[in-house]
């Protein structure tokens, strides 16, 4: 029998060698891989950014350059106007000296000299006029073709000379009005202005580069041109905002329009800046999503590794176990022949029972396990009397519950008795065979929670979840199988949680299992 516990201890300790070993090599593997994934990544990101910055920079060229060109176009618009205000000027300063020369003409005997007055007349080439007495009777024109037969300024002739007000003036008591309307000159020099600044607000603000533009007087409120920006952002109660936030990302350009002096250009950046300049962040976002998302793939084969790992294990260990226990059954019923046996064969038995439900227990890792609705006091109050009696002296079970009434939980008792032995065992170690060992139960109206603490030597809080991990395990000869299978158990087959509550260096650690009550 000895032999055989020898052998299987052996083969164990084989298996797990073998089945780790082999699992280090895969997860060295993988990480190899991931950083080689890692570095295609980074280098391809750097290209990236890189290339993003080349044209973040192209694009502000751009930008700079369209700038520009709007402040040499405005200046253009602007000569223009002031250009035209001389013309106008000068149009009306020889529109005064016609009248004054007709009024002089007028005034004088007939033997007078009026050659001069006579050649600021007929120098008059462009201005359309129109003289007439104060019942618009037409007395004199220049420049006007007057339909054949019209004596009177009425009609759409009336109207064309009607834009202006008739200059009215006196001749020895007569009075005269003079109509005059645009001249070529400044109906030509007017409308090459009005194209020149209706060109210039169009190119602003429907530019090829995208940028949304603002243009308002100089106050920064009338709004005389926009393009490129959203509509609620020129809502009334949102457009302060937008031309205050516009005048923090760029200074205005300051121009004089026809009828706005001293005008603004409100611009922000363009829309393929702000997307290239977010495209490095949602890249990097992007990036963090797969790598999690492979992270969460590597630990899912890891996870899908070691359950094959165990579920082989156990079904090994209970096939190993099945030989020596017919064996011992064999041996027993021997021993039975002879009277003077029978309370050594009562306790050869009940070892062996044990040993049939351990083999049990390890056959149903790997399985669904049936759960079944019981009261878990009793199944608790049997683990420890069993455990209790078996283990050293020193060691003090308390237990706190109520056993007034049933605990009802849906379980699976061999595989839940071998939870609570793996932490009560756990616990006995830590105190080296001398201490308290303190299990409670408390419940709410849905859940059921189980401490079980010790008074041994504590984890420090880096351990806390290193302890489930399997393989892990802080004592010299152990395999850091317990936890992890007592984890398994609650978690994946009874949909519970087991934590490390609380752990205190040389004072003790709690342990808490949490299940669902049956309804």
């Amino acid at each position: 029998m000895f032999a055989s516990k020898k052998n299987l201890s052996t083969f164990v300790r084989h298996y797990i060698y073998s089945t780790m070993k082999y699992s280090f090599k895969s997860t060295r593997t993988k990480w190899i891989l991931l950083i080689f994934g890692f570095g295609i990544v980074f280098l391809f990101f750097f290209q990236i950014n890189r290339i993003v910055n080349q044209l973040r920079n192209e694009e502000q060229l751009k930008i700079k350059l369209w700038a520009n060109a709007i402040t040499r176009k405005a200046q253009l618009v602007e000569r223009t106007e002031v250009f035209f205000k001389k013309v106008t000027e000068e149009e009306r300063i020889r529109l005064q000296q016609f009248v004054t020369a007709q009024q002089y003409i007028l005034s004088q005997p007939l033997d007078a000299d009026l050659t001069l007055s006579y050649d600021i007349i007929a120098n008059n080439k462009t201005i359309p006029v129109i003289i007439t007495d104060e019942f618009n009777y037409i007395i004199h024109s220049q420049n006007v073709d007057i339909p054949k037969g019209q004596k009177v300024l009425v009609g759409s002739l009336l109207d064309r000379f009607s834009e202006r007000k008739p200059i009215e003036y006196y001749v020895s008591d007569i009075k005269f009005k003079l109509y005059y309307a645009e001249s070529n000159v400044y109906k030509n020099m007017k409308e090459t202005l009005i194209y020149f600044t209706n060109n210039f607000l169009n190119d602003v603000v429907n530019n090829y580069i995208s940028v949304p533009v603002i243009i308002t007087d100089s106050t920064k409120t009338k709004i005389i041109a926009f393009g490129n920006v959203k509509k609620n952002k020129m809502s009334p109660e949102n457009l302060a905002e937008t031309i205050s936030k516009m005048e923090k990302d760029n200074p205005p350009i300051s121009i004089n329009l026809p009828n706005a002096p001293n005008a603004k250009i409100f611009r922000e950046k363009s829309r393929f800046i702000l997307a290239l300049q977010y495209y490095p962040v949602v890249y990097t976002v992007i990036t963090i999503f797969f790598v999690i998302l492979i992270l969460q793939l590597f630990k899912a084969m890891k996870r899908s590794e070691q359950n094959s790992i165990w579920i082989g294990l156990n079904k090994e260990t209970a096939h190993q176990l099945g030989t020596p226990i017919s064996s011992l059954v064999a041996w027993v019923e021997y021993l039975k022949l002879d009277p003077k046996n029978e309370d050594i064969c009562k306790e050869i038995t009940k070892d062996i029972n044990r040993l049939d439900m351990i083999t049990q227990r390890f056959s149903q890792v790997g399985k669904s396990p049936k759960l079944e609705s019981q009261n878990i006091i009793p199944v608790i109050k049997n683990s420890v009397n069993y455990l209790s009696a078996r283990c050293s002296k020193k060691i003090i079970f308390t237990l706190d519950m109520q056993e007034d009434l049933p605990v009802m939980v849906q379980i699976n008792q061999h595989l839940f008795e071998w939870t609570l032995e793996n932490i009560v065992k756990n616990a006995i170690d830590a105190m080296n065979g001398i201490g308290t060992l303190t299990i409670s139960l408390v419940e709410d109206n849905k859940k059921i929670y189980i401490d079980i603490s010790d008074t041994g030597k504590g984890l420090a809080k880096k351990q806390f979840k290193k302890i489930f991990e399997p393989g892990y395990t802080t004592k010299e000869r152990g395999w850091g199988m317990g936890l992890s299978l007592a984890k398994r158990i609650i978690v994946q087959y009874h949909k519970g949680k087991i934590f490390v509550k609380q752990s205190i260096p040389g004072k003790g650690t709690t342990f808490r299992i949490i299940l669902k009550k049956t309804m």
